[in-house]
């Protein structure tokens, strides 16, 4: 006999509305959706909805949006929903006073192959990492991040141009169909999640800062290329340029591996009027997109078509 789930919904960005739009489609009764405040944006500063947000009130649904989830008006609002399952997806780290209050727990849905790239950002650092596959992995929350037992998960393969972006789009209608399968198996009461196994070759996925964003001009070119491809479009890796006497943040969106000897130190730049390369370890980087302060992000023949590298340019 099936249960009836009652389904309180957690997310804020486009990753989790595919997955919400999934829900709601497959006619599962969600009693609420819950997601970041609206937040200023923009040059004028207005206030922004979240992508979850404007989805739901799209589809006249409950929405709630604490600025903290302790507080006891939002906890007692949230018990008198009587739901008995939440699911969520790209939210924050919720307090164990909110994920233990549905009978039929709490799962959440991260986007690798558990208990592989625990953390903030698990998409790029697949790609940054040089990985063939990763996936998604839905899992009962518990007091730590991404470490509780797994319900279900399916694998993606990561093709060899993939960037962050593209491989966020095929997780993410990955994720709804995972996510619609997880809901069926803990209806059905048919769910038997599997404790994580923790090894020494596990592999995180930590925020993305400036720091951790940069170039490294040391490292080998295809593991240069990678960084940028699990970097592109967002948050996008920099590096900066010294040309002539000025030093210039440059964002590189896509870059590929060229392999050759050469002795040039790494960082050095190279310009014709068709292309730019960057010396590292074992060839070139082939710069194809890029953006330069105060300016739009472009492909290199359009920069090159009005701006002037000097004979000693590097990236630093």
């Amino acid at each position: 006999m099936s249960r009836e789930l009652r389904i309180v919904f957690m997310g804020t960005p486009d990753f989790a509305v595919g997955v919400l739009k999934e829900i709601i489609e497959a006619g599962k009764n969600v009693v609420a959706v819950i997601t970041a405040p609206d937040r200023p944006a923009g040059r004028g500063r207005k206030l922004m909805a979240s992508a979850v947000k404007e989805y739901a009130q799209s589809k006249n649904l409950h929405v709630m949006q604490p600025t903290n989830l302790k507080d006891e008006s939002f906890i007692d609002e949230l018990k008198s929903l009587d739901a008995n399952l939440q699911v969520v997806v790209a939210f924050r780290m919720l307090p164990k006073v909110v994920w233990q209050i549905p009978e039929y727990g709490t799962f959440n849905l991260h986007a690798s192959l558990l208990p592989q790239y625990r953390g903030a950002a698990p998409i790029n650092w697949a790609i940054i990492n040089g990985e063939a596959k990763t996936g998604v992995t839905t899992f009962f929350i518990d007091e730590k991040i991404d470490t509780g037992d797994i319900i279900a998960n399916k694998e993606v393969s990561i093709d060899k141009d993939e960037n962050a972006e593209t491989l966020h789009d095929k997780l993410k209608q990955k994720g709804s169909e995972l996510v619609l399968e997880t809901l069926e198996l803990i209806e059905n009461d048919q769910a038997k999640p599997k404790s994580q196994i923790n090894s020494d070759t596990l592999k995180d996925a930590p925020k993305l800062t400036p720091e951790n964003t940069r170039i490294d001009w040391t490292l080998n070119g295809k593991e240069i290329e990678n960084f940028i491809r699990g970097l592109s479009p967002y948050p996008v890796a920099w590096s900066i340029l010294k040309n002539n006497d000025e030093e210039l943040k440059m964002k590189i969106y896509a870059g590929t591996f060229e392999e050759s000897e050469h002795d040039l130190t790494v960082g050095k730049v190279h310009a014709t009027k068709k292309e730019l390369k960057i010396a590292c370890s074992g060839g070139f980087i082939e710069v194809k997109e890029l953006q330069l302060p105060g300016k739009r992000k472009m492909d290199v023949i359009s920069l090159l078509n009005g701006f002037s590298f000097s004979e000693d340019s590097e990236l630093l």
